[in-house]
């Protein structure tokens, strides 16, 4: 298994932000975490999704939109694991 940051952004309070990630091989097989890097007690900070393109017969695209559900901005990493 592999796995890493692909990026890392601020969601501002109360919003989302979307972001993409290309060119991924078509063959692989990838899990996406969303995780919250700014501290905050008191109960969830964010909220993710991830939706998939297969762009080329070779290559797939993943969209990634991440929530902001606090009333501060939020710091974020997503997180990637491609599994063997």
């Amino acid at each position: 298994m592999t796995t890493g940051v692909q990026f890392r952004g601020t969601v501002p309070a109360n919003s989302s932000r979307r972001w993409f990630t290309w060119g991924w091989p078509e063959d692989w097989h990838v899990t996406w975490y969303v995780v919250p890097t700014t501290p905050e007690q008191g109960g969830p900070q964010i909220d993710w999704d991830v939706e998939v393109e297969r762009a080329s017969s070779d290559d797939v695209t993943y969209w990634l939109s991440i929530q902001n559900t606090t009333n501060e901005s939020v710091q974020v990493e997503a997180r990637y694991a491609v599994l063997n």
